[in-house]
């Protein structure tokens, strides 16, 4: 999802929400039909015509004073729908690049146009739409192949730039129950580093799977909790498992500012940093290339699904909370590269099908825009699928009653699906019941899972500051 920024409210303002609250809830009186003409266009202060759609419709709508104050409406009335208040506001909003969106019952809330957001009637209507361009396994294959190529031409990755090369940096493994953690920084580009950690098996009987693990916008990114928990239970069951940081999060912090996150070339840094790190992890030891798994939630799911439709060493696929035919992600490290313009236009729910027939497992719940996922998504899917003749391979696990997150049940779903198409050991994570346990796995303070110190003392001194000199080295290292 997502929430990339988190702003603070002060008090005067909230007073002035307040205060424009209460002056909306006043008795409105209609203005003369006669007072205005076609000489005049017809003009209205925007604010006073929502009062009046109040008024009229008996709702209540929700916005910010500076949306509407000083802000006029051509033709106002002329607009005005008297048996449909989402066609008036639909029609008042759409000169400003606003819609409303219901909340409640009798209540809307007016918000500036979202580009990768649509409605769900609009999601249905353009999955019955992308039908309609295959039939069958070759049909579907052209498609496919097209998104791929565009996409990365779309992040700027076409061609590839290259790498340069260096060994990562890597800290002293820790010696944990079933497991080690050693933390990583790893050169994608000149100067520009991505920072994780890597959960390895402390026994291992043969080569391991290897699983990507991006994470979303929740607080404390790659360090908080269940990113933790999740990673070390992938590796107690027998995987090679890595956990990274989002641009300009965590470490990445040392050489952007978070502002940096909203910038486009999240997105495309975002999926380099991804591809360079399986480069790496196909290259250890123990590693099996061969069997290789990614799983996100939010942001991470997005992350998920486009690195699973255009990296063919991915085998098996978990998104997590972000499989939505209406909703793309409203982050640009999400969709701030043009990947979902597309074959003419694109979404998240064919980008996952691009992953067919392979194993995928999509984790939805019934309080954000992955509610419909059962009836709206996983049929699309299993019909993309089922030109394989293999719709079962891509399944769904609904959580009617959880939220957004990653939370245990859904954890523990992500498990039973990763032992059974990768070969890892449920046994290792289970207790005497039979049940999945994670009281074994630790939780490990963020200072511990710094590569560059505390106060990013070990920063290596090419580490390049600021994404002007960000697209320099990048636009020199994609020159071929």
């Amino acid at each position: 999802m997502n929430f990339c920024t988190i702003r603070s409210v002060t008090f005067p303002k909230f007073l002035g929400v307040i205060t424009f609250l209460f002056l909306l809830a006043q008795p409105v009186y209609a203005h003369e039909p006669n007072s205005q003409n076609a000489d005049s266009l017809y003009k209205r202060p925007l604010k006073d015509v929502l009062r009046d759609v109040q008024r009229q419709f008996g709702v209540r709508l929700k916005f910010a004073p500076d949306m509407v104050d000083g802000r006029t409406l051509a033709y106002a009335d002329w607009r005005i729908r008297p048996y449909s208040v989402e066609q008036t506001l639909a029609n008042v909003l759409a000169p400003f690049d606003m819609k409303a969106v219901k909340e409640a019952e009798n209540t809307y809330k007016i918000k500036y146009y979202e580009y990768p957001r649509r409605t769900l009637e609009e999601g249905k209507e353009f999955l019955s739409y992308l039908l309609t361009l295959y039939s069958d396994s070759a049909s579907w294959e052209a498609r496919r192949d097209s998104l791929r190529a565009c996409m990365f031409s779309a992040l700027g990755l076409s061609p590839m730039p290259e790498s340069p090369g260096a060994a990562p940096i890597l800290t002293k493994p820790r010696k944990l129950y079933g497991y080690t953690v050693e933390n990583f920084a790893l050169e994608v580009l000149p100067g520009v580093y991505v920072c994780g950690s890597i959960y390895k098996p402390l026994k291992s009987a043969g080569l391991s799977p290897v699983i990507l693990n991006p994470n979303g916008h929740f607080g404390d990114g790659r360090y908080r909790a269940d990113q933790q928990l999740r990673c070390a239970m992938q590796a107690r069951m027998g995987a090679i498992a890595a956990s990274y940081d989002l641009f300009a999060w965590g470490e990445s912090l040392l050489q952007f500012q978070e502002s940096d996150h909203r910038r486009s070339i999240a997105h495309t840094i975002q999926t380099l940093n991804a591809i360079r790190i399986l480069d790496y992890l196909c290259t250890l030891k123990n590693a099996d290339p061969s069997r290789v798994a990614i799983t996100g939630g939010s942001g991470g799911g997005s992350q998920t699904m486009l690195i699973s439709a255009i990296d063919n060493r991915v085998k098996v696929s978990i998104p997590v909370v972000m499989l939505s035919s209406y909703f793309m992600g409203g982050c640009p490290c999400e969709s701030g590269m043009p990947v979902h313009l597309c074959g003419g236009g694109t979404s998240n729910v064919e980008m996952a099908a691009m992953f067919a027939p392979r194993p995928q497992l999509a984790l939805s719940d019934g309080k954000d825009w992955t509610s419909v996922t059962p009836e709206v998504e996983l049929p699309f899917l299993q019909k993309i699928y089922g030109f394989y003749g293999k719709p079962e391979q891509v399944k769904n696990v609904h959580f009617a009653d959880e939220g957004h997150d990653y939370g245990l049940l859904k954890r523990k779903a992500a498990y039973l699906f990763l032992s059974e198409h990768l070969g890892l050991s449920l046994n290792a994570v289970t207790d005497k019941n039979g049940n999945i346990d994670e009281s074994k796995c630790t939780v490990e303070s963020r200072a511990d899972m710094l590569v560059f110190g505390v106060n990013g003392e070990r920063l290596p001194k090419n580490a390049v500051k600021g994404v002007e000199k960000l697209q320099e080295v990048f636009n020199a290292a994609t020159r071929k």
